[in-house]
């Protein structure tokens, strides 16, 4: 797989087969991705594989915690910015209304929605879950540092023929994965990535994830 197809064919897969990841291939994968680029070299990322019963009492800690709602959201961060607005809210809204349109979810049928979401704290299936933190007193550049090492391992994976999630909606529970997971107190825990191989069958997977044209994101001077 060239790196073209890496990227064209990587995508947020929410419905994973129930097949196993060989540990041997993601410690291949993450020991190239310690190449990913960081301010510094400071190289900010830490993160926790999961797999099997530790995974399993995870996601049966926050399924006590989700029919609880919103009074048990506890991040540590803002995920979005509380003034997010314009394009950007447009295109997070719209990527929401495409997914459920292809699982074809009304936006009235609030209960099936929520089920679905749901599944976000079972790792859409996927057989592992990494879970990713970093010192607290890290920056906006060390957490976009993150960001790169993170499409780093995304592209491997589809180089390997895996796929994979990244998830901060697991951040909105870090109270409560702290109770199960060994995350450093002084760690921001930033987000889950799911990892294994995608059904592709699943609607979910198949529906078309619109992009912004080149012009709304990048201006040439000097062409």
């Amino acid at each position: 797989m060239t790196m073209t197809e890496a990227v064209r064919s990587r995508r947020s897969v929410r419905a994973f087969l129930d097949k196993p990841v060989d540990r041997e291939t993601l410690t291949r994968i993450l020991e190239k991705a310690q190449r990913a680029p960081s301010g510094g070299n400071t190289q900010p990322w830490h993160g926790i594989v999961l797999t099997g019963a530790p995974m399993q009492r995870l996601f049966d800690r926050i399924a006590r915690e989700f029919p609880k709602g919103r009074a048990a959201h506890a991040p540590e961060y803002h995920i979005y910015p509380p003034g997010l607005d314009g394009p950007y809210e447009a295109r997070r809204r719209g990527v929401g209304e495409d997914m459920y349109g292809a699982l074809e979810i009304a936006r009235e049928d609030k209960a099936q929605r929520l089920a679905w979401f749901a599944n976000n704290f079972r790792a859409f299936g996927a057989p592992v879950l990494m879970l990713v933190h970093t010192p607290r007193y890290m920056g906006p550049p060390q957490w976009s540092d993150i960001g790169m090492w993170l499409q780093t391992i995304m592209l491997l994976l589809r180089e390997e023929g895996l796929d994979s999630c990244a998830q901060e909606a697991w951040a909105v529970y870090s109270p409560q994965i702290r109770e199960v997971v060994d995350i450093p107190a002084d760690h921001t825990f930033f987000c889950g990535l799911a990892v294994g191989y995608r059904d592709p069958d699943a609607p979910v997977n198949r529906f078309p994830v619109a992009r912004a044209p080149l012009e709304e994101s990048l201006r040439w001077e000097g062409w």
